[in-house]
């Protein structure tokens, strides 16, 4: 099919959006920003680097870009609006049918959040490429930055109980496939879908901001790799509780799948990416919003500078852990 007829295929099938104002068909759409700002966030995924394409489809791949981009607006506090996607790959992979299942997955997980895919690009390519840009709104209220974190506030975590579920999932493709025994297991079903659909709380960002959040992030590369990029824009250290009740109850409920891989499963936890919880720190003494868990203290960075730490394991265990995700 031609590009043109491939568009006509699917631009149907894309949400239109609460804030759309003009969508796809012109060189620009247009969209309302009531606030007077805007967010603007993107986000890619690379055939080989953040997906296969014999473990995730169509529709796994437009949910998880949509997925990860919306947790980014709400990190900031913001409600997510608009998405503009690009998409590039070889014609065999870009088929109406694969197509179809794209923009269904994008229309599934920003449809609940009233977001709107409102345009973009499609182009032929080595290989399968996406990228999506998201527009967020502030509702007046100022940004909910990483830099606010302040010596005595709470830590806490929301979207905490299905932290280190995607590198569970990940681990078990990587090992089994997606047609193995452990794949088709309770957990391992549990595990796949967190790695392939994951849920970000994406509702938890706004609410955060109502809440009186003093900074936040999307954890995407991994608990304490995040943590520590919180905690350096903030110039504090976070000491983070491993027996918090979260984070155990997360360790807890992954270890079976873990012991039959021969994994830690605080490795998953700590050092997982791609859950899309959101860490944020709040003041001392005020009441975390329905869905937020404490898990640590924010302190003074002290002699060692500023930093995460884990306390509540064993020392040797802590020094072996993964400790999240980098590119470079």
């Amino acid at each position: 099919m031609a590009e043109a007829d491939l568009l006509a295929t699917i631009l149907p099938l894309l949400p239109t959006g609460q804030a759309t104002r003009l969508g796809p068909g012109d060189d620009s759409a247009v969209v309302s920003c009531p606030d007077g700002r805007v967010t603007v966030s993107s986000d890619i995924l690379v055939e080989g680097v953040h997906f296969r394409s014999q473990w995730s489809n169509g529709f796994d791949i437009g949910w998880r870009l949509a997925a990860q981009n919306l947790s980014d607006a709400a990190a900031m506090g913001a409600r997510p609006t608009s998405l503009v996607v690009a998409l590039a790959g070889r014609a065999e992979q870009l088929s109406s049918d694969w197509l179809e299942a794209f923009a269904n997955g994008l229309a599934a997980c920003c449809s609940p959040w009233g977001v709107g895919v409102v345009g973009g690009d499609l182009s032929a390519g080595p290989i399968l490429v996406a990228c999506a840009t998201v527009l967020g709104d502030l509702a007046g209220r100022p940004p909910v930055t990483r830099s606010g974190a302040r010596p005595g506030d709470v830590l806490a975590l929301a979207g905490g109980s299905g932290l280190g579920w995607s590198a569970g999932g990940l681990a078990v493709l990587e090992a089994s496939g997606p047609a193995g025994d452990l794949a088709k297991s309770a957990a391992g079903e549990t595990a796949l879908a967190a790695y392939l659909r994951p849920d970000p709380p994406i509702d938890q960002g706004e609410r955060a901001a109502l809440g009186g959040a003093s900074a936040m992030l999307d954890v995407s590369d991994g608990l304490m790799i995040d943590s520590g990029r919180l905690a350096a824009a903030s110039g504090v250290r976070l000491v983070i509780d491993a027996a918090s009740g979260g984070l155990a109850a997360a360790a807890k409920a992954l270890a079976p799948l873990a012991g039959q891989l021969g994994c830690d499963p605080w490795d998953w936890v700590a050092g997982g990416g791609e859950d899309h919880a959101l860490l944020a720190t709040f003041p001392a003494g005020r009441t975390l919003p329905d869905g937020w868990d404490g898990i640590g203290q924010v302190e003074s960075p002290g002699p060692v500078g500023p930093g995460a730490q884990l306390t509540g394991l064993e020392a040797d265990r802590i020094r072996r852990l993964n400790r999240g995700w980098d590119h470079f």
